[in-house]
C-alpha cells in the first residue's frame, strides 16, 4: 500500500469511492468542493494495485480569537473490500505527522470516539463545532493537539465548503 497526496487525475476516484463507502450521505458535493481548493485542504489517497481504495481530507480551519493553525478531519473513507485492514488508519497517522511538520497545533473531527481515541482524538468540551450537533452527537466532537499547542477555546471557522448546517447535523 502506498499513500501519498491526492492530484487532479484521482478526483474521479475519490468521487466514486465515497458514496460506496457512505450510500446514506452525500458527502460528494463537499468532497468535490475541497478537492478543487488545494489551498485549504490537505488530500491523502491509499493505493492498493495502483487502485484509490482510501482517502482523508484535512481542511484548514481556524479557533476564533487564536492565531493556532488548526485542521478539521473530513472524511475519511476506506473502499468496503478493503476495510479492517489499517488503510483508515494509515491515512490518519500520515495526515497528523504531515499537518504537525507544517505547524499545524490541532486537528478536529466529528465521528466515532472509539474509532479516533486510538490516534489520541478525545472529546472536546473547549472548541464548538460550526453548527449545534444533535445531542447524541457530543461525544463524537473531539479533537488532538498537536506539537507544543496549548488548548484552544472558541468556535470553530471553517471555509465555505463545510459553511452548510445539514453537514452538521443527522
Amino acid at each position: 500500500m502506498q499513500i501519498r497526496p491526492s492530484t487532479a487525475e484521482d478526483v474521479d476516484a475519490i468521487l466514486d469511492l465515497y458514496p460506496e463507502v457512505f450510500p446514506d450521505e452525500d458527502l460528494v458535493p463537499v468532497v468535490g468542493e475541497l478537492l478543487q481548493d488545494p489551498p485549504v485542504r490537505l488530500s491523502l489517497v491509499a493505493l492498493a494495485d495502483e487502485r484509490i481504495v482510501g482517502s482523508v481530507i484535512f481542511t484548514t480551519c481556524a479557533v476564533q480569537g487564536s492565531a493556532t493553525r488548526v485542521a478539521l478531519l473530513a472524511p475519511l473513507a476506506v473502499a468496503p473490500d478493503c476495510q479492517q485492514q489499517g488503510i483508515g488508519s494509515a491515512l490518519v497517522r500520515e495526515g497528523l505527522r504531515r499537518l504537525a511538520g507544517a505547524r499545524f497545533g490541532m486537528v478536529c473531527v466529528l465521528g466515532d470516539p472509539a474509532y479516533y481515541g486510538r490516534f489520541g482524538f478525545r472529546q472536546d468540551d473547549h472548541v464548538e463545532p460550526p453548527y449545534p450537533l444533535p445531542a447524541e452527537w457530543a461525544g463524537a466532537w473531539q479533537s488532538q493537539l498537536l506539537g507544543d499547542a496549548a488548548t484552544l477555546s472558541g468556535r470553530l471557522v471553517v471555509p465555505p465548503q463545510w459553511q452548510r448546517a445539514e453537514l452538521w447535523s443527522e
